[in-house]
């Protein structure tokens, strides 16, 4: 599949894009068919250089069937030659990726209390009760635990004695 898109060029930390027509399967910077404009990221919004493109070139590859990349859209809306996109919806975009997990737990706790407080006081006695409930099975669990580690040294304790008063009656014989 034929796709217009970006293939970066320039030096580290200045990067320059050249927008191309390339096979799909071929890599970024690798293979491309033509060459139908560049884009400098740098430069201000305001001036013209910013993006350059042969127009229909892009309306010719796009006729046989290329599609854009969603940054390449991006840049075609820009230059008014194609309609801009609709923008993504990421929230999640803003926050770094160690605080997200955070905002996920925060949100599932608000859809709870919105929930309960739509159903009315009887959600919540719920909750309440079920937050109650493993609370009361946990020392349960740790009583269960505790009762086979008594067992076992009482077990072994008969046995230490056994081996104890076998060699005094050896010595008591001699």
């Amino acid at each position: 599949m034929l796709r217009i898109r970006l293939s970066m060029g320039g030096v580290r930390k200045r990067p320059v894009y050249k927008i191309v027509v390339a096979d799909g399967r071929y890599p970024r910077d690798g293979k491309f068919i033509e060459k139908i404009g560049s884009y400098n990221p740098l430069l201000p919004k305001e001036k013209k250089e910013r993006i350059k493109i042969e127009a229909e070139r892009v309306k010719y590859w796009m006729s046989k069937g290329a599609q854009p990349t969603m940054r390449v859209s991006r840049l075609l809306g820009e230059v008014q030659i194609m309609p801009m996109p609709k923008p993504g919806n990421n929230p999640q975009k803003a926050i770094p990726k160690k605080d997200r997990k955070k905002t996920e737990e925060d949100k599932k706790e608000e859809t709870k209390k919105d929930a309960s407080a739509a159903d009315g006081k009887k959600v919540d006695q719920k909750a309440e009760a079920k937050k109650e409930e493993p609370k009361k099975e946990q020392p349960k669990a740790e009583a269960k635990k505790e009762e086979p580690k008594k067992e076992e040294p009482k077990k072994e304790q008969p046995k230490a004695e056994a081996k104890k008063e076998e060699p005094k009656e050896e010595k008591k014989k001699a």
